[in-house]
């Protein structure tokens, strides 16, 4: 029996310090061929992730956000999609957090999508902007009331003293509007990625796998081109 294509003996033999560079799967797939790819990289994302709803995929608007400070310092985390369109793709978070400081220094960063089950990974660099507080607070409403509860007092990043601090912050604002509407605190909202550039991973066997790269051009169309491995 194996995992991660490493026999269970193996696993169960050694420390797993030793186990992690023979970790291997091949990946099984027909590939990409270009030619039937859409020209708009946007349309090409809804019909992917169209094929990870069908194919059940876990999560399949999880990404990984990629931010960086002025001063250069990196910092990555899993955040969930919320909306896409040509305009760009919407996620919201507190902008006070550490993701949100670094977009105010510096508005360039990028998502990962990855679905495994398909042996798919799409990468998305642009300029990230605020979304309307109209639109902002459309969503804030359709979130379930105890999603309101947390948003509002949740420090996002800063130190917190222990779990009894924040149950009891988010006990006190549920009495505070107990019957009432929760608002929308000013400091968290919605953010937009405009992209500049879209790649396209489909893994294939002995690591030859398809990268299909746009990057934005004059007049909102794009270029297509396809990448080594």
């Amino acid at each position: 029996m194996k995992l991660g294509g490493v026999e269970l003996k193996d696993v169960k033999n050694k420390s797993i310090r030793q186990l992690v560079a023979n970790f291997r799967n091949e990946y099984i797939s027909n590939g990409i061929d270009e030619k039937t790819m859409s020209d708009d990289p946007i349309q090409q994302f809804e019909k992917w992730f169209k094929e990870a709803l069908d194919n059940k995929v876990l999560e399949p608007n999880a990404f990984h956000l990629s931010t960086c400070s002025a001063d250069g310092r990196p910092s990555g985390r899993v955040m969930l999609l919320k909306g896409f369109s040509e305009e760009g793709f919407v996620f919201f978070t507190n902008y006070e957090s550490r993701k949100g400081n670094d977009l105010e220094e510096n508005a360039n960063a990028s998502m990962t999508f990855i679905w495994l089950e398909l042996y798919r990974q799409i990468r998305i660099e642009g300029k990230v902007s605020r979304i309307s507080g109209k639109d902002s607070d459309e969503y804030f409403r359709s979130r379930p009331r105890g999603s309101q509860i947390g948003a509002a007092v949740s420090a996002q990043s800063r130190v917190l003293s222990g779990r009894e601090e924040l149950e009891n912050a988010a006990n006190e604002l549920e009495k505070k509007f107990s019957g009432e509407e929760i608002p929308r605190p000013h400091n968290w909202g919605g953010l937009i990625l405009k992209p500049s550039r879209i790649e396209f991973w489909q893994g294939r066997v002995n690591r030859l796998h398809d990268r299909i790269f746009y990057e934005a051009a004059d007049g909102g169309t794009w270029t297509k081109t396809r990448l080594y491995p």
